[in-house]
């Protein structure tokens, strides 16, 4: 008997053993495979980031949110707007209820024309420097409630 030809060891199989070629190739190693759980996932980021995410991708929550904001601007303008009504509209009325509320004079000028000629300008102005100031806090409360971090 040759070398070729000799019985293997017990358990081994006769081709290994009698063949010296190069080896049998290695199984290949899948990967493993990672899981992702969407709670995993949405608890990564805060609550800031997820609103600033709903905004951007303009979704339910995003629209809302804008829409909450736009109604706290129209309620201001409203508000407003009803204040300058009320004081430059309710100065006609009060002269044509109260005639001699009109007929005043102050430094040589009717009351009239003081009020709604000179008096208005400032009060416009004052309107409109306080509606300006409350809308960038309207913004700032809806930039500090996008950006608050979640407890």
């Amino acid at each position: 008997m040759t070398a070729a030809e000799e019985k293997p060891p017990a358990g081994r199989p006769a081709e290994a053993a009698s063949v010296p070629g190069p080896r049998a190739p290695q199984p290949v190693r899948a990967p493993q495979r990672t899981r992702i759980v969407l709670a995993e996932v949405s608890r990564t980021g805060n609550r800031a980031d997820r609103t600033r995410s709903e905004l951007a991708q303009q979704t339910r929550v995003g629209e809302t949110l804008v829409q909450g904001l736009m109604r706290a601007q129209l309620s201001l303008a409203l508000r407003l707007s009803l204040l300058v009504l009320i004081g430059l509209g309710g100065l006609p009325w009060l002269f044509a209820i109260a005639p001699s509320v009109g007929r005043v004079t102050v430094l040589g000028v009717n009351l009239p024309w003081l009020l709604l000629g000179v008096a208005a300008f400032p009060f416009l102005i004052v309107v409109g420097w306080a509606y300006v100031r409350l809308a960038e806090r309207n913004e700032q409360d809806f930039v500090d409630l996008v950006q608050r971090p979640e407890r």
